[in-house]
This record gives C-alpha cells, structure tokens and sequence, in this order.
C-alpha cells in the first residue's frame, strides 16, 4: 500500500473513532477517575476506570477537545479493556515511543487501530493531545 494510501486509511480512522467514539460516558461503582487537561490546547478528559484483581475491566472517557485527543481516548479506552495493569502501562509506554518517532516493536502488543496514530509524531504540538488520555491511564493505575 503507498504512503498516500496509507495515511487516507489512518485519517478515516482516527475521523471514526472521532465521530463515533467508543466507551464514552461514565462508569458506576466502584471506579477509578482521573481528570486531566492539556492547558496549551485546551483539551479535557475524564477516564474512568473499574480495576479488579490487576486487571482493568472496564474504562471509559468524557470530555472535549481535538479529534485527535478524543479519538485517542476512544482507541486507548478500548485497547486497555480486559488488560492487566502492567500490560496496559507496557502499551503507553510502547505508544509514548511511537509518538516520539522511535521505532516501536508492534508485535509485541497488539495496537490495533492504535497505529494510526504514529503520523502524530510528525507534528509535535499534537502529540500531547495524543498522550492526554495515556497519561491519565497512567496516573489511575499507578494512585
């Protein structure tokens, strides 16, 4: 597939999970909720997240900003379901690299619709709208 071919896929993906986001709403019960802001853009989030035994086994998002905030928050929410924590921090940590520009092994944890997201590290006033919701995963497993 070209680079051109390519890059559309990766724009109509994160446009879908833009427009029509997954997990997003609130969870009841017994939850963790983060709250976290990017000043410079002005994009908010809430992650919400139930972790059980290690495992994070449900999490969903609120909250406004860019299409590439809220769609990062729609493809993390749903990467990080059923996951156990440490595997959930090992694919931020994997995700932070890619949006640094390194080279990241994709194999060895399964980004899905994730990867479209790499153009990102092109654009280096967008990558914190792209790890908003990353970093507030982080702060609620590791509190």
């Amino acid at each position: 597939m070209s680079s051109n071919n390519l890059d559309t896929l990766y724009r109509q993906v994160i446009m879908d999970h833009y427009k029509n986001p997954r997990n997003k709403g609130s969870l009841e019960g017994d939850i963790l909720t983060v709250d976290m802001n990017n000043p410079t853009c002005g994009d908010r989030i809430q992650l919400q997240m139930q972790v059980k035994d290690g495992v994070v086994e449900d999490a969903k998002f609120d909250g406004e900003g860019c299409s590439i905030s809220m769609a990062s928050a729609s493809m993390m929410t749903q990467a990080i379901k059923g996951k156990k924590v440490d595997d959930a921090l090992e694919m931020s940590s994997l995700f932070s690299k890619m949006m640094l520009g390194e080279d990241v092994d994709t194999d060895k944890l399964d980004l899905g619709d994730i990867q479209a997201l790499q153009g990102v590290s092109k654009f280096p006033a967008r990558i914190k709208c792209a790890t908003l919701s990353w970093k507030a995963m982080e702060k609620g497993v590791k509190e």
